[in-house]
């Protein structure tokens, strides 16, 4: 069985596995999902080692949570012993899936948790962390308020989810931050230039999301795939018309090199993800939206992916840093994101 290295979570976080298990997916925003298989992914995963697993109390309005707590229920102790949560928190839905912004506010903060560690079935959340800042909350308020729970032992570790370097300098300074979750994928390297040296700084890891950019990026993504209503793809900008064409364009530019080291494209595109750490001294751990157990295994071997100086540059050729056509999300979204501002 592969031995997977661990990573920490910047100076006040855990180790954790080089690689994480992003577990929406397993129950919104990409299609309906067998519940028997994603169960059997996070046993999968806990078994090759893999032990962060990422959610967050919006995904299907609690499903994602009560997903992972019956897939801690039914691992071994050994499993869940070694199992890391990491939570986000401050979504607001309604009963038709609307999305109605963002609460931070200190009493909304511990009354998400509550409701989280119950869903959840575990006495304490490892790295806790507000999805979306609120706008009309002080960060310092938010963070505070998770401090509280950090105090009292309901959680092990604060993060921050797509928040810039500034609201990053801000939260650290009111206390100490473990991580930071935000997407990094060869298409999008917004990151790099101000929030990467500031974690690096800072000493914060970061859980990377989107890595495979949704299935766009992965090599199983067709030009003639057909998606449901309710996938998120459906909506989002790099997955419409010409934008897809462009990007799939990239997409088959990166499985030339795939091909010659005999790996698969998502391989590549993980093992780039894994690369950078060193090269932006930071601790980054991707984050695998694996839904299945063969995609999981794909992921994994991912490990064993050794990218030399002229493996990365060749990517570089391929996928340059501003290459994506289309935005990460919906304009409506996009608003939301303190990292673009």
């Amino acid at each position: 069985m592969r031995t997977l290295p661990t990573l920490p979570l910047g100076h006040h976080g855990p180790r954790t596995s080089a690689l994480g298990l992003g577990c929406m997916g397993m129950s919104a925003l990409y299609g309906e999902a067998d519940r028997t298989e994603s169960i059997a992914t996070i046993h999968a995963a806990l078994e090759a080692g893999v032990t962060l697993l990422d959610t967050g109390d919006f995904y299907a309005m609690g499903h994602n949570e009560m997903l992972i707590g019956e897939a801690l229920r039914s691992a071994p102790a050994a499993h869940r012993e070694h199992a890391l949560t990491s939570v986000k928190f401050g979504a607001l839905r309604d009963p038709d899936g609307g999305w109605s912004g963002y609460d931070g506010r200190p009493a909304a903060v511990k009354n998400f948790a509550a409701y989280s560690l119950q869903r959840l079935g575990v006495d304490h959340i490892d790295v806790y962390r507000i999805a979306r800042i609120d706008p009309d909350v002080p960060i310092e308020e938010t963070v505070g308020a998770i401090a509280d729970l950090v105090e009292k032992g309901h959680v092990r570790h604060i993060g921050l989810s797509e928040v810039g370097a500034d609201t990053i300098r801000r939260a650290a300074a009111t206390a100490p931050i473990s991580d930071l979750q935000i997407e990094y994928s060869l298409i999008s390297r917004g990151i790099e230039a101000q929030i990467l040296p500031t974690v690096a700084e800072l000493g914060i890891g970061v859980t990377a999301y989107g890595v495979l950019s949704r299935g766009l990026i992965s090599g199983h993504f067709t030009r003639d795939r057909r998606l449901a209503a309710n996938d998120f793809r459906s909506m989002s900008p790099r997955f419409q018309g010409e934008n897809l064409d462009r990007n799939l364009d990239l997409v088959e530019a990166l499985r030339k090199i795939a091909d010659r080291k005999g790996v698969s494209v998502a391989q590549t595109a993980i093992a780039w993800v894994l690369a950078q750490g060193p090269r932006h001294d930071a601790a980054i751990v991707p984050l695998v939206g694996a839904r299945t157990r063969a995609r999981l295994d794909e992921a994994l071997g991912a490990l064993d992916v050794t990218l030399d100086d002229a493996d990365l540059a060749a990517i570089e050729a391929a996928v340059p840093a501003d290459a994506a056509a289309g935005a990460r999300y919906p304009e409506a979204q996009m608003a939301h994101l303190d990292s673009e501002h």
